[in-house]
Order: structure tokens, then sequence, then C-alpha cells
């Protein structure tokens, strides 16, 4: 089977508390559709956590607007550590989520009337577009970008839906395009620009000159998901005045403080093992098989950026729809490319808490 890249299934967020930053998310975000709720021990991770298995619990959450979603993950066995500097422009790794909205001044009339932490005011995208920042009440920065594609309306008042790509520093644009744009498929660039950015200025460190490319796919993705992940970016961010960019998860573990990883849901694994190997990204960890998530299986992987940021694949092998009714569905007797019928994708909607 070729490698598919079928979209952004979810970004990975190490919280203290799962339950109580979910309900922010359902506020401000709108994504309320629990795919899955997990707690079980990580053995396959431990390069990652200090050579010990660790304890956590994990939700799958996500949008029926449209969009990737969030694993929203903490520890059970320790305690999840923030970052012992203050997180900055120009740091190495996921440094900002992208949230996709319909209607970005409603999202951002909407987030500043009920009490969210709106870094600035509207601002402009290189290209024109419309966006602006708000962090949540772990400080983790979300960017609001126009996106109009939706998969379902849902009638959400912040018109925002789920993820739309991520904003990642590196320390070497050119370098880190191997591995997005050949490996990855966000071949397109949406621009390329150098300078201080007025959009920036609320950022830490966000008055210091950077190189920005922003990176699509040209080729609509394919696979059993891609109409309810949809399209999504990637902004790559190149500090050029700073000497002292650090890793954002330098001397903690994956599944501390922050977005851990940013995870594509795939099919294909062996022949993107193949491709990322060939390329320079070596699997870092592969749970061969089917790995069951509980409610959820499948194959995942993890392979490391040039700054050693974690992206996750995930090959689906069996999803639940409605889990009252015990009913899920064996994404491998189906065609690789072939998506479920939206009427199968939307029944996941059932599975929302309000």
């Amino acid at each position: 089977m070729e490698k598919i890249i079928c979209g952004i299934q979810q970004m990975g967020i190490g919280v203290p508390d799962v339950q109580e930053i979910w309900k922010w998310y359902r506020k401000f975000f709108g994504i309320d559709v629990r795919i899955f709720e997990d707690a079980a021990e990580a053995p396959l991770m431990t390069m990652y956590t200090g050579d010990e298995v660790h304890s956590r619990t994990a939700t799958l959450a996500l949008s029926m607007e449209g969009g990737g979603g969030f694993e929203i993950w903490q520890f059970t066995s320790r305690n999840t550590e923030k970052a012992k500097f203050d997180i900055q422009l120009g740091d190495y790794g996921l440094y900002v989520c992208r949230i996709k909205s319909k209607d970005v001044e409603a999202s951002y009339e909407y987030m500043k009337n009920n009490g969210a932490e709106v870094l600035g005011g509207l601002k402009k995208t290189p290209h024109g577009e419309p966006h602006f920042f708000v962090k949540d009440p772990n400080g983790n920065i979300f960017n609001v970008v126009l996106e109009k594609t939706t998969f379902k309306d849902t009638n959400f008042p912040g018109k925002t839906g789920g993820v739309a790509g991520t904003m990642i520093g590196v320390s070497n644009i050119e370098i880190s395009m191997k591995l997005y744009a050949d490996v990855l498929g966000y071949s397109k660039v949406e621009y390329d620009e150098t300078g201080v950015f007025d959009c920036f200025s609320e950022l830490p460190q966000g008055d210091k000159k950077v190189r920005r490319v922003l990176l699509s796919h040209p080729e609509q993705r394919q696979g059993p998901f891609a109409p309810l992940l949809g399209p999504t970016k990637i902004e790559l961010v190149q500090s050029l005045d700073r000497s002292d960019c650090k890793k954002i998860f330098k001397d903690r573990f994956w599944g501390d403080w922050g977005f851990i990883h940013l995870c594509f849901d795939i099919q294909g694994m062996e022949a993107l093992k193949k491709d990322c190997e060939e390329n320079g990204f070596p699997f870092t960890t592969d749970s061969g098989d089917t790995f069951d998530m509980g409610e959820a299986g499948g194959r995942f992987s993890y392979i490391e950026d040039p700054d050693g940021t974690l992206i996750e694949f995930v090959e689906t092998h069996k999803v639940p729809i409605l889990k009252k009714l015990g009913w899920y569905v064996n994404i491998k007797k189906r065609g690789p490319k072939k998506a479920l019928p939206n009427w199968m994708l939307k029944a996941m909607g059932l599975n929302r808490v309000k």
C-alpha cells in the first residue's frame, strides 16, 4: 500500500487537569465530541518519559465543524511539569496551534465577550487574511485563522472548528522543509516573509526579526476521515535575532505541559516508514500491528523533526461511531483512499458532551 497522509488527526496537549481544560475548549472552540477516553500505561514511550513506564489518561475530542481534534493528555503517575523558562517566539517546537474559523471577526468578538484571554487585536497575515491569538488557562497559545471549509454546521456561536495546523519554531527552515514539504506533503508556499511582524507584537519576543513560511498541501487529502479533518497549514518560524532559542520540551517528558506532539492520520504505515527512513527521519517508536486504545485501535509511530519536535502517525484500524450502541467501524476492510460516508462521520457527533 502507498503512503497516504489523510490529514491532521489531533494536536496532543499535555495538561494538569483534563476535564477542567476540556470545559474551556468546549466553551471557546466548540470541540465537544468525545471519540475516546482511555486511562492506561504508556510502555512504548519510555524513551521520552525518562526510561520509566508512566500512566496517563487521554481524551480525544473534536468538532463536527471539521478540522483536527485535541488529544488532551494528563499524567496520572506523576505531576505534569511546566517548562522552567518562558517559552518565546522562535523557540523550537510546537509553539502555537492553529484553530479554524469560518468568520474570524465573529470568533474574535465571541472570545472577547466571553472572557477569553485574547492577545492583542485582529491582525492580518502577510497574505491579507484576518487572524488573532488567544491563550488558554494553561498558557497555551492558539492562532484563530480563516478556513471556510466546513464539515457540518453545528451553530456554534464562536464560529470555530478544530485544528487547522500549527506554528512550529525551527532552527533552519530549509532543513525542516525536507520533512514538512517533502515527506508530509506541505509543498505549496503560501508566503515566505522576513521581518518584524506587527501581528506577533503581543507574543513573547514577538518584536524580534524572524523568517516565517506558511505551507499548505496542494492536493486534497484522501482517506477514511479526510472530509472531517479537512485542509491544514503549517507555519515554520525561524528567529533571526535570538541566539538563546531553546527546545520547548528541554529537560521535560513527552506528556508534560504544552503541545506534546502533532499527530497525522495516515494509511500505508510501512510505505511511510520507508519514506521517512530514506529522508533521514526514522521511526523512533512503532507500536506494530494493532495497538488497543480501549475504545479505538490502530498502529502508531513517532518521528522527530530536525529540532526534535515529535510527529505522531496513526493508522486507524478500529474507531467508535456510536459507543452507546457498540457500533464500531473496521477501517482495514475498506479501501485506504476511500472516505467513510458523510452520514457515518456525522453519526460520531452523537458522542457530543454538552
